[in-house]
C-alpha cells in the first residue's frame, strides 16, 4: 500500500536552500513533496523555485497552507529561533538548520512549545546519516574497538569576520549564537551523539580575541578595532575548548577555533581499549577522500598497530563533487545529502515512529555549548538536563532502490 507523501517547504531560499531542494526535489523519495519556497528578497526564492519547479510563496502563504505539514528554516543563523517559533505556532512540523537556537533559553523555549503542540520539531545538521558515518557507528557497535575511551573532536578554521565588509543581508553575522561555536558545533556533536551516546558533564574555556581590527579596505570602520557589539547583541566566541563525560564513560574534547586559517583543519577520533576509529570532515556524508580508517592493536609478540581503509557499508555518500550544481553556480555543499533527516520525518509522521534528528538532540548541541560557556565564567562543572538517545542506525545498502527503506527501518 502506498503512502501519501508529506508536503514541505522551505523559507530563507539563500546558500544552503540549494542543497536542500536538489536533495528533496531530485533525490528520489516519494516520502516527500516539496510545494514551494520563500525569502525575504523575493528574487533569490524566485531563482530556486524556477530551477526546482517549485511554487514561489511568501512565509505567510507557506504558513497558512493547511496541506503543508513540515516546513523547513533555512534562514540565517540569528534567525532560527524567531523564524521556527513562527514556524510552530501556525502549527506545523518544524525542521531547522543548525543550530537550533542562537542562545539555550530560545532553543529550550522552542522546544517546550513544540513538545505543548505535540509537533515535531528535528535540527540540522544530519550528516550523521551520511555513508561514513554509518560504517563507523556500525564498527563501533559490532566491536572493532572494543571499549570507547576517549573521543577527539577539533574544527580548526579561519572566519576572519573582521575581514568582511558589512552586508546588508546579515546585519547580525558575528554576534552571539552566529560564530563557529553555533555554526559547526552541530556537526561535531551529533557525530559523538550518534557514536556515544548523550554528554553527562561539561566544563571548558570560551573567548573572543578582542584584539581585531577591521582588516577589509572596503568595511567602513577599516583598521578600526572590531566592534564588541554586533546587531545589538554581544559578539560571539571564536574560541571553544570543552572537556566532555559521556554517559558511557567515555571522555571526550570539543574544540572550535575560527582564529586560524584555510583551509580548516577538522579532526575526530574516538580511541578504544582495542583500536581507534579515525573518522572523515563531519561537514561532509562520506566518501570522495572522505573515509572511515581503522587501527587495530598490535598483538602481545610485539606486531605492529595496523590502519585499514574501511570500505563504506552504507549508502548516502556525497555524490561526485566535480559535478556542477544545477544552477551553474557555486552553491556551498551542492553535491551533499543535507534535507535527509527532513525525509526520515516524513516517514517517522507516517510511520507514527520517532524521527531520527530529534528536539532532544539538537538541544543537547546547544546546551552542552551553552555549559561550556558558562563554566568558562563560573569556573564550575554543569551537568547536562537534555539526554537524547542515540539517534536508530540506518540500514546498510548502495543499491539503487533501498535508500527510503534504509532511512525507514524503524
Amino acid at each position: 500500500m502506498s503512502i501519501k507523501p508529506v508536503k514541505v517547504a522551505l523559507i530563507g531560499s539563500g546558500n544552503i536552500s540549494y542543497t536542500y531542494l536538489n536533495t528533496l526535489v531530485n533525490g528520489g523519495f516519494h516520502i516527500v513533496d516539496v510545494v514551494g519556497c520563500s525569502d525575504l528578497i523575493p528574487e533569490r526564492s524566485k531563482a530556486r523555485a524556477e530551477l526546482f519547479g517549485i511554487r514561489q510563496m511568501t512565509n505567510e502563504e507557506i504558513l497558512n497552507d493547511p496541506e503543508i505539514e513540515i516546513v523547513i528554516n533555512t534562514t540565517q543563523l540569528w534567525n532560527h529561533t524567531a523564524v521556527t517559533r513562527q514556524i510552530l505556532e501556525a502549527g506545523k512540523n518544524a525542521y531547522s538548520e543548525k543550530a537550533m537556537g542562537d542562545t539555550y533559553e530560545g532553543a529550550k523555549a522552542n522546544y517546550d512549545l513544540a513538545a505543548s503542540k505535540g509537533l515535531r520539531f528535528g535540527c540540522a545538521p544530519d550528516c550523521y546519516m551520511g555513508s561514513a558515518f554509518q560504517t563507523a557507528r556500525k564498527l563501533l557497535d559490532d566491536g572493532a574497538i572494543g571499549k570507547p575511551l576517549i573521543a577527539h573532536a577539533m574544527c580548526y578554521r579561519g572566519y576572519y569576520s573582521h575581514m568582511a565588509a558589512d552586508d546588508p543581508a546579515d546585519p547580525k553575522m558575528g554576534s552571539q549564537g552566529t560564530t563557529i561555536t553555533y555554526d559547526m558545533a552541530g556537526y561535531y556533536m551529533n557525530i559523538l551523539v550518534n557514536m556515544l551516546g548523550a554528554v553527562n558533564r561539561v566544563s571548558g574555556f570560551t573567548r573572543f580575541y578582542d584584539d581585531r581590527v577591521y582588516g577589509n579596505p572596503r568595511h567602513p570602520r577599516y583598521k578600526s578595532p572590531v566592534d564588541a557589539e554586533i546587531g545589538g547583541q554581544p559578539r560571539g566566541d571564536s574560541m571553544l575548548l570543552g572537556s566532555l563525560e559521556f554517559e558511557n564513560g567515555c571522555y571526550g574534547s570539543l574544540t572550535l577555533c575560527s582564529e586560524g586559517f584555510f583551509p580548516e583543519t577538522p579532526r575526530m577520533e574516538i580511541l578504544g581499549t582495542e583500536g581507534i576509529l579515525t573518522l572523515p570532515d563531519p561537514n561532509f556524508f562520506g566518501g570522495w577522500d572522505n573515509q572511515v580508517y581503522l587501527t587495530r592493536a598490535g598483538n602481545v609478540d610485539g606486531n605492529k598497530n595496523q590502519v585499514f581503509k574501511m570500505p563504506l557499508t552504507h549508502g548516502f555518500s556525497d555524490t561526485d563533487p566535480s559535478v556542477p550544481a544545477l544552477s551553474g553556480k557555486r552553491e556551498p555543499c551542492h553535491n551533499s545529502w543535507r534535507g535527509l533527516a527532513v525525509v526520515d520525518m516524513a516517514y517517522a509522521i507516517r510511520r507514527n515512529r520517532p524521527h531520527r534528528s530529534s528536539p532532544e538532540l539538537a538541544l543537547h548541541t546547544v546546551e552542552v555549548l551553552d555549559a561550556i560557556s558558562k563554566s568558562c565564567k563560573d569556573n564550575k562543572v554543569y551537568t547536562m538536563q537534555s539526554r537524547p538517545v542515540r539517534p536508530a542506525p540506518l540500514e546498510p545498502g548502495f543499491f539503487r532502490g533501498v535508500g527510503e527503506a534504509a532511512i525507514d527501518n524503524i
